[in-house]
């Protein structure tokens, strides 16, 4: 049976397991699925060894993503961009890597038809999950991105590499600062937490006038509850707010197809999911 598995540390609380075991029942692939927590100074030999007997294909989550995107001799131009890769798998002898977390956010938003395209677009963090997202969010042709964190100097960096890399970047209008930027005193037609700190069990707190009630709200993170983020967006008027479970089942999916060449369907595990997270709190 072919093997697949998911790294990171921890790693219990994953729902990969879940997510692709349902996507192989769905479309007749015999499979096995597991998750990994190597030691946090031998992740680069298990994945090795992983390949090495006969694995066809890992995810990876943190904290070994970017060591993921170093190990790889083949890159798609998503795992350039981000400098991280959450898929690798192995093709003619040679690793290769993918990110598929922006695609994944790219189809959820599709799904809950919030719109991208010709909108202004404001960023909540600096960090790897923007990274990841970036290019495929700049690929829909927004009008604006913003991205605000609580520290300029990530902000900076990440936008000088966006306009050395990113040729889409000439017809945008691109943006960023601190959280106390004047452009954050105004609304945007879609705000996205990037940030950890629904993880982190952290409480931030951001201007509340970049919403409107007609704001589209959306937290990569997600739970049983609405996050912090979310609770504020709610409290500002905006009438629709979405957490990040729906990126979570699309980038897996993405994953599925690179390994498995077959597209499954997404929208019954939604629900499914939903329901076994609330169940197991």
């Amino acid at each position: 049976m072919d093997q697949y598995a998911v790294m990171g540390q921890p790693i219990a609380h994953s729902r990969s397991p879940f997510i692709h075991s349902y996507f192989a029942r769905q479309t007749r692939q015999l499979l096995e699925y597991k998750a990994m927590a190597p030691a946090v100074d031998h992740f680069e030999p298990d994945v090795m060894q992983f390949f090495n007997s006969g694995g066809k294909g890992l995810n990876v989550t943190l904290p070994f993503k970017e060591r993921a995107y170093l190990m790889a001799q083949q890159v798609s131009y998503r795992v350039s961009f981000a400098c991280a890769a959450n898929t690798l798998w192995m093709e003619e002898g040679r690793l290769c890597a993918d990110n598929t977390d922006g695609v994944g956010l790219i189809a959820d938003c599709e799904y809950l038809q919030i719109p991208i395209t010709g909108q202004s677009i404001l960023i909540l963090g600096a960090g790897g999950a923007v990274r990841g997202v970036l290019a495929p969010l700049i690929e829909q042709a927004p009008e604006e991105i913003f991205i605000a964190n609580r520290t300029e100097d990530k902000v900076f960096s990440l936008i000088n590499q966006i306009k050395m890399t990113h040729k889409a970047t000439q017809q945008l209008k691109l943006g960023g600062g601190s959280l106390h930027h004047p452009r954050l005193l105004s609304s945007f037609d879609v705000v996205i937490n990037a940030t950890s700190a629904a993880i982190k069990g952290e409480d931030m707190t951001y201007p509340t006038q970049i919403f409107s009630e007609n704001t589209y709200a959306y937290d990569m993170s997600y739970g049983t509850q609405l996050t912090p983020f979310l609770t504020q967006a709610k409290q500002s008027n905006v009438k629709k707010y979405h957490d990040g479970l729906g990126m979570l089942i699309e980038q897996a999916a993405e994953s599925f197809y690179l390994w498995r060449h077959c597209r499954p369907n997404t929208i019954e595990l939604r629900e499914i999911l939903r329901q076994v997270i609330s169940e197991r709190q």
